[in-house]
């Protein structure tokens, strides 16, 4: 570990529409975000460091359900030395993702592949996780020591819940905390979830990507303190870890805001545990470097 305190972004994302198709961009509120996004434009966003700390690796996570983005991902952390991990995409329902995976490994980047995350809030099945062909892929992700971001709604959440307690030794990652209905406030069914997959000992939890599951213009006003508190609660700092969600936060905030935020929710806890939350967790659960890089 470096001699000076440093943080990671645990989660943030890298696009460029004019090369590769992005449909889910196609609603209307989204019109912002319908731009090319870059390392470079990334670099400049994050400089601001989060609680007092220098952003010295990030986990860069994919958008599309698509192997060739995840290629794409790998090249650009090989090229890239403050991407430290890559978390991408393939078809968990395919009998031979493990063969993907496998050829993912092998491209150039490969070594960096820590994870891949299906986008579960789009399927209509709330109980898509279990299903037995689902679950088959996800054991050939926990057999290559890699792990699962999870990305659903509340409604959900039990489907994880039963995945993290049914694969106990698979690491399974809850993006943006879960996505709490931070618009209606109705976080009882949320809170619940939580406390139940904090249970199983593989799992952690993401402080991310909530000012856009509230109101974009009232984000401060949400109870965006009741949730950070209770992810905390839960999982304890030590598997909590913040991420900035660029630049999809920006439909609500800043990367500078939603950094200084956290650092405010943050304020209360020790050194240490700061450390955990900005900086430990991600690097632990993502095997970063945050020395040098060295090819394998």
């Amino acid at each position: 570990m470096p001699d000076t305190a440093v943080a990671v972004d645990a989660h943030h994302h890298v696009w460029n529409p004019s090369v590769d198709r992005h449909e889910w961009l196609d609603d209307p509120v989204l019109a912002s975000l319908r731009r090319s996004f870059s390392m470079a434009d990334y670099r400049i966003a994050a400089q601001a460091g989060v609680a007092g700390r220098n952003v010295v690796r990030t986990v860069v996570v994919q958008t599309l359900a698509s192997v060739s983005e995840t290629r794409d991902l790998l090249a650009l952390a090989a090229a890239d030395e403050l991407v430290g991990a890559v978390v991408g995409w393939i078809d968990l329902t395919d009998p031979g993702c493990g063969d993907v995976l496998d050829e993912l490994v092998a491209a150039p980047g490969g070594h960096l592949l820590r994870g891949v995350r299906h986008l579960v809030q789009d399927e209509a099945d709330p109980q898509w996780l279990l299903r037995r062909d689902v679950l088959r892929g996800l054991r050939a992700v926990e057999a290559r020591g890699l792990v699962f971001d999870a990305l659903v709604r509340p409604a959900q959440l039990l489907a994880v819940v039963e995945l993290a307690h049914r694969m106990p030794t698979l690491t399974v990652v809850l993006d943006h905390a879960g996505k709490p209905d931070l618009r209606s406030g109705h976080l009882r069914q949320w809170s619940d979830a939580i406390t139940a997959m904090a249970r199983a000992p593989r799992t952690r939890c993401k402080v991310s990507g909530l000012v856009t599951e509230a109101p974009w213009n009232g984000w401060r006003s949400s109870p965006i303190r009741q949730v950070v508190e209770h992810v905390l609660e839960e999982f304890g700092p030590e598997r909590s870890m913040f991420g900035s969600d660029w630049p999809v936060c920006l439909l609500a905030a800043e990367w500078s805001e939603w950094a200084d935020t956290t650092a405010e929710l943050l304020s209360d806890l020790d050194p240490h545990d700061v450390d955990s939350v900005v900086c430990g967790t991600a690097t632990d659960t993502y095997r970063l470097n945050l020395t040098t890089r060295s090819e394998p």
